[in-house]
């Protein structure tokens, strides 16, 4: 088992509060009573609570499903299925997308592609990308109803049809879902090649350890054993009962710590070879903790910028990997040790991934409890989708997406930034590089033109991670929307309206969302060639 990754603290004058606060968890034997799975650590409420605590074990527990997994990957290679494409949202997604960047595939595996979009650009490139004869779709929803999901399956499922026969053409599909799911029917009655049951117990951004995030890793060739085993040692490691010697509780009490003295902007910096963690961590700590106007802010893959442009508000979190190409990373932290509280995890190699999953998780439940918010919850995760579904019935009964209210200038909107605040580019854009390049350069121009932290989600990926911090949690966030043209049409097998549509509704039915709450945003549309749209707004700006 490897060693726990090294921590090295620098919180200046906030040093006696964090010291504080762990007393208090041991005072309030808080590590121990979450072990006992007691509810009123965070909540007088059961609901939601009780029957999510199943992440706590999962390294032990899934290490028992290591062969298992393994044969299920051997038979897809055998089978002669070069591409994995993972049709998921959020937390079935956001996992198997941050292993695919860190690890990739093993020599002589299938490529592993995540597919959380519903723009037909995004979808078409994905296409384009497999040979879908030779393709396996996870299909993978916890609730099994996931609209992103349940429509890509359709797509794909008429694609493999159309290359196999329709008798076949199930083999090409997995599920992965909990029990009882209309997913978990659909995969049986269509003779899916696996249909997996998850623990119910398990909440999507805590299910990455699960079968949610460990078949796609076994189909990749991950060494299962060895990354579960360094999950295990965290997770012996976060039994600890003194918060200070409890590497999770010790990371958890720091933002907890932060974030009510105003410190809530938790700026994730990392080595190169690591710079996908950050995907997942937006989702744990904005969907975990953003709710009753309280929140930690995650700042993720934020361009570099000079020390003195780094807002007050800010916590820097360092998660560095040894023997990395890490002098940039050093020279920026070590630039901002002296001015901001920062926190340093050092760890071995990227097979270490496992631990850090598992550490942040039990960090972001000891933060949600000295924040005082319910950290398995999502309520306002779920407006969102019923604005969507509005719109969609609207659409279907009169041909027409709905006008929505007319959302301020740009100009307005960005003269309403104050110190405390954030911005977030809501881009329902594709992920392609030309995109991502425009959107940190605009990304950099706004946080100097603002001196406010940025963050950057990819529409609608975000709503099912970032967007529920955004309407639940602190009224600090200034929301820009980018839409675009669909440059082709793509509909949806037994729905009454394609996919543009459908992303249209999504960005449509979001953006009314903020407006009810009272959130300051604003929507740019870019036309058909984004890229080269956004790079004009920066330079006007």
């Amino acid at each position: 088992m490897a060693e726990v990754a090294r921590m090295v603290e620098a919180l200046g004058s906030y040093e006696s509060l964090v010291e504080s606060t762990r007393a208090r968890l041991d005072q309030e034997s808080i590590i121990t009573r979450m072990w006992q799975g007691d509810h009123r650590v965070w909540s007088d409420d059961p609901a939601e609570i009780e029957d999510r605590l199943g992440w706590l074990t999962l390294p032990e527990k899934m290490t028992a499903k290591v062969p298992e997994l393994s044969s299920f990957a051997s038979d897809v290679r055998t089978a002669g299925f070069c591409n994995v494409v993972l049709l998921g949202m959020g937390g079935s997604s956001l996992g198997p997308e941050v292993i695919r960047r860190t690890l990739g595939s093993a020599a002589g595996y299938p490529e592993l592609r995540v597919l959380d979009s519903t723009l037909p650009a995004w979808i078409l490139a994905g296409e384009e990308a497999i040979d879908t004869a030779r393709t396996i779709f996870l299909v993978s929803s916890k609730s099994g109803t996931t609209i992103e999901s349940r429509t890509l399956c359709s797509h794909f499922g008429q694609r493999v049809a159309d290359a196999v026969g329709e008798g076949p053409a199930g083999g090409n599909f997995v599920a992965i879902t909990d029990p009882g799911t209309p997913l978990q029917l659909q995969g049986e009655r269509e003779g899916f090649r696996h249909v997996f049951l998850n623990p119910p117990e398990i909440g999507g951004r805590y299910s990455v350890l699960s079968y949610f995030g460990m078949i796609p890793a076994a189909l990749i060739g991950l060494d299962l054993g060895d990354f579960l085993a360094r999950a295990g040692g965290m997770q012996t490691s976060c039994s600890i009962k003194e918060a200070a010697a409890n590497p999770g509780a010790r990371l958890g009490a720091i933002m907890g710590s932060m974030a009510v003295e105003g410190r809530d902007k938790l700026t994730l910096v990392t080595s190169p070879a690591l710079a996908g963690f950050g995907l997942w961590v937006e989702q744990l700590l904005a969907e975990s903790l953003g709710k009753s106007g309280k929140g930690i802010i995650p700042v993720a893959g934020e361009p570099e910028l000079p020390p003195e442009q780094y807002s007050a508000d800010r916590l820097i979190v360092y998660l560095r990997l040894r023997g990395d190409d890490n002098k940039a990373t050093d020279s920026l932290t070590d630039s901002l040790s002296g001015k901001h509280p920062t926190v340093q995890l050092e760890v071995c190699d990227r097979a270490d991934l496992g631990a850090e999953f598992y550490r942040w998780e039990f960090a972001t439940a000891v933060a949600g409890h000295i924040l005082g918010v319910h950290p398995f919850d999502q309520p306002n995760v779920q407006g969102a989708k019923d604005k969507t579904d509005l719109v969609l019935e609207q659409f279907t009964t009169t041909g027409h997406l709905p006008s929505i209210k007319a959302a301020e200038a740009l100009e307005n909107l960005l003269a309403k930034a104050k110190s405390g605040d954030y911005l977030a580019i809501l881009a329902y854009l594709p992920d392609n590089e030309e995109v991502c390049r425009a959107l940190a350069q605009l990304r950099l121009r706004l946080t100097q033109k603002l001196g406010i932290p940025t963050t950057t989600g990819f529409g609608p990926r975000y709503l099912h991670s970032t967007g529920q911090l955004h309407k639940g949690g602190p009224n600090t966030g200034i929301f820009l929307q980018l839409t675009a043209d669909h440059p082709v049409e793509m509909p949806i097998p037994d729905r009454p309206y394609s996919f543009g549509t459908l992303a249209d509704a999504q960005s449509t039915g979001d953006l009314q969302a903020l407006q009810e709450l009272g959130r300051r945003a604003a929507r740019v549309h870019l036309g058909d060639e984004p890229a080269a749209a956004i790079r004009r707004l920066t330079a006007q700006l």
